[in-house]
């Protein structure tokens, strides 16, 4: 399992590099698979940068376990994950939901109420990078 996880951490890096990436820009005996592509998030919003001097970028690993959520949040930063294990449902505020399974790519919304529920019996485990600024905070929870 750790060489699945660092497998997933530097193929989600690759997608980070602010230049598309390719097969044909790397040596021979390296391949590149891009997991997504997109101008939008995963409702259809369009993706903004955050403009700021003090980028940071935070990567962590979140796991849901069974019957569990997240709980209503939004973001204000720019987050991206990858479905490592289980499958994922994402209610968005209006009542659309998504659902992501085990190797699938989530462009989450940004500052748009959302709440995270894993419906499965098996923990949901993500790895999310945030794209933030220096002490702002990555998650505001919204009280429903």
């Amino acid at each position: 399992m750790k060489v699945r996880n660092v497998a997933a951490i530097w193929i989600l890096c690759l997608l980070f590099i602010s230049c598309p990436v390719f097969a044909a820009d790397y040596d021979s005996g390296v391949k590149a698979t891009v997991l997504i592509k997109s101008t939008t998030a995963s409702n259809g919003q369009k993706l903004e940068y955050l403009e700021t001097d003090n980028a940071e970028v935070t990567a962590m690993i979140v796991e849901i376990a069974p019957g569990r959520e997240t709980g209503w949040h939004m973001h204000n930063v720019l987050v991206y994950a990858y479905v490592m294990a289980g499958k994922l449902s994402v209610e968005i505020e209006g009542g659309k939901q998504y659902e992501f399974n085990e190797g699938q790519v989530i462009l989450e919304v940004l500052n748009t109420p959302h709440n995270g529920v894993n419906k499965g019996s098996v923990p949901v485990k993500l790895i999310v990078f945030y794209n933030g600024e220096e002490g702002l905070p990555l998650v505001k929870k919204i009280k429903k």
